[in-house]
């Protein structure tokens, strides 16, 4: 991992990708996202203030276990212009989306299981099916299947 002398306050995109191990794409998608910011130089070249660094980090682990960027922004956008997430911050904020983690975990648990149940059964029915047609819904709307609904096309009305 290259080292960025301390004396550097201002890393380029390039510095900043290569420190933080996440691609130039990513940052500047990131940017777009308003979850880092960067000024421009009179060349129109982005430079990222050194605390870019710990906000990357941060938006990394959280999509790593699954935090979508929309709630990752929410919870930047709490903490004071400019100010980077520290340990206190990051120790909030994982509690806070624990129970909504608990809550996907168990979600895919019951998909998992189903998924298992669906195959051992080896009908798919959309009768009867647990994934496509939960307590046959479809059935008390309409008889018959129907997958996608019905477009017109030409001749049909």
């Amino acid at each position: 991992m290259p080292q960025i002398p301390q004396t550097l306050h201002e890393l380029t995109v390039g510095q900043l990708s290569a420190r933080s191990g996440a691609a130039v794409s990513a940052l500047h998608f990131y940017e777009a996202k308003g979850l880092i910011s960067s000024r421009r130089t009179s060349g129109n070249q982005r430079r990222y203030s050194r605390d870019a660094l710990r906000r990357v980090a941060f938006v990394r682990a959280a999509q790593r276990v699954g935090i979508p960027l929309a709630t990752i922004r929410e919870a930047l956008a709490e903490l004071p212009e400019e100010r980077t997430p520290n340990r206190e911050d990051w120790a909030r904020l994982s509690a806070a989306w624990r129970s909504e983690l608990d809550e996907r975990i168990e979600r895919l648990r019951r998909l998992r299981d189903h998924l298992t149940d669906c195959i051992g059964c080896g009908c798919l029915s959309l009768e009867t099916c647990v994934l496509s047609n939960p307590d046959d819904v479809s059935g008390r709307r309409s008889s018959g299947s129907r997958l996608m609904p019905e477009r017109p096309g030409p001749g049909r009305t």
